[in-house]
């Protein structure tokens, strides 16, 4: 009995350590997707950066949460549009407008730029051009019609933001990561991407749209489509025009898979 508690406590403290990592991690994705302030001391390390991109769909199950029940409350004084308009505003004020402005900056770069030297210098330039604007308004305008032709709207906020974190997993995974910059915020999330951790990723995210949609199985084809199919066409773009993808394309990739899924819940 002696031996068994001795042996115990080492495998305790493990489980503890590992635990309290993973509370960590967690906290990491949020701050590094969001705006949401952090409670908890994060030991940081490049090791905590790479892993915690496996929490992005739950970091996102979260907003959707948030999403939806400000949704709620907003219809309850105002008409779908401006209830729908003032969502979208929390959802910018929230994330700080982070995928919003990878799709500016990557329709800049994608549109504007001819050699790859000049697409990897228009994305880091902070002015927005004629490409990035035109994409962006396009973006939210078409975002805020779907959602009011949505049959099921606030589920619609529920899982979007959840399934379409979903979408740069899976190019981190498949792609190299290309940059002229060794300051890039994404640089020390995408510079070692575990497998299992996407593996985690995306049955968690399966479970989710499974658990939503469970009596529609055609938007778990659409689910399918906005992140393998975005991944794959979106990905192929990215392989052919810069070689891999930046931290503005996952960005971009996440409000074009986002805009695919809500589509599919028409």
């Amino acid at each position: 009995m002696q031996v068994f508690i001795r042996a115990e406590g080492p495998i305790v403290s493990q489980g503890r350590s590992r635990l309290q990592q993973e509370w960590q991690t967690f906290w990491l994705a949020i701050s590094f997707l969001t705006r949401i302030p952090i409670p908890i001391k994060i030991d940081y390390s490049q090791r905590l950066m790479n892993n915690c991109s496996m929490y992005f769909p739950l970091v996102g199950l979260l907003l959707g949460l948030i999403y939806a029940s400000a949704f709620t409350l907003f219809q309850y004084t105002f008409t779908p549009l401006v209830s729908v308009l003032a969502v979208i505003m929390l959802h910018l004020s929230m994330t700080g407008a982070f995928h919003e402005d990878g799709l500016a900056d990557s329709m800049d770069a994608l549109g504007g730029g001819y050699t790859l030297e000049d697409k990897l210098r228009i994305m880091k330039d902070s002015r927005i051009g004629t490409y990035g604007t035109i994409a962006l308004i396009m973006a939210l305008a078409l975002k805020t019609a779907l959602l009011l032709d949505s049959d099921t709207l606030w589920l619609a906020l529920l899982v979007a933001p959840c399934v379409s974190r979903l979408t740069p997993l899976l190019l981190m995974r498949a792609l190299p990561y290309v940059t002229t910059s060794d300051t890039s915020k994404t640089k020390p999330v995408a510079s070692g991407f575990p497998p299992d951790r996407l593996y985690f990723a995306v049955a968690f995210t399966a479970v989710v749209v499974v658990a939503a949609f469970d009596d529609q199985p055609e938007l778990i084809v659409a689910s399918l489509i906005a992140t393998g199919g975005v991944g794959l066409i979106w990905g192929g773009y990215l392989k052919s025009r810069l070689g891999g993808y930046t931290g503005d394309t996952l960005g971009a990739c996440v409000v074009l898979s986002e805009l695919v899924l809500l589509a599919g819940m028409m």
